[in-house]
């Protein structure tokens, strides 16, 4: 009899020991899970980083590039269209009238040229402008 109490509690120590390596591989086991979860948050988080920083570039450059474009669409446009006006052996460039009527309304007054009209009168040696139908003013030639 004293053999089968050794025995039985031989069994109880090793069905303890067992339990509490089981408990121990558990917990190992939550350890590795959740330091592999945590790694793949901070993989997917630098990820989507770096997605935001080369979209943001991207989006930069391509804004870079429209801009050349438009301003070098805009630089034929202009050096290949001219018209001047002539007279008493003087040349006046339309563009550059309208220009100085453009300036000379921003320095006298506030808000946004909307549109312009323009009259060239030579033997004035001025071109007379309206802005926005409402203001008008002169510029000397």
């Amino acid at each position: 009899m004293a053999d089968e109490k050794n025995v039985k509690t031989t069994a109880a120590e090793v069905k303890e020991a067992a339990a509490e390596k089981v408990e121990k591989a558990v917990k190992e086991t939550k350890k590795v899970a959740k330091a592999a979860a945590e790694k793949t948050t901070k993989t997917a988080a630098k990820a989507k980083t770096t997605a935001k920083a080369a979209t943001a570039k991207a989006k930069t450059a391509a804004d870079k590039t429209a801009a050349k474009a438009k301003t070098a669409a805009k630089k034929v446009v202009e050096s290949k269209s001219a018209v001047f006006v002539e007279f008493n052996g003087k040349q006046v460039a339309a563009l550059d009238v309208l220009e100085a009527a453009k300036a000379d309304y921003k320095a006298n007054n506030k808000g946004a040229v909307k549109s312009v009209k323009v009259y060239i009168k030579p033997e004035d040696n001025a071109a007379y402008y309206v802005v926005n139908d409402k203001v008008d003013g002169k510029v000397d030639l």
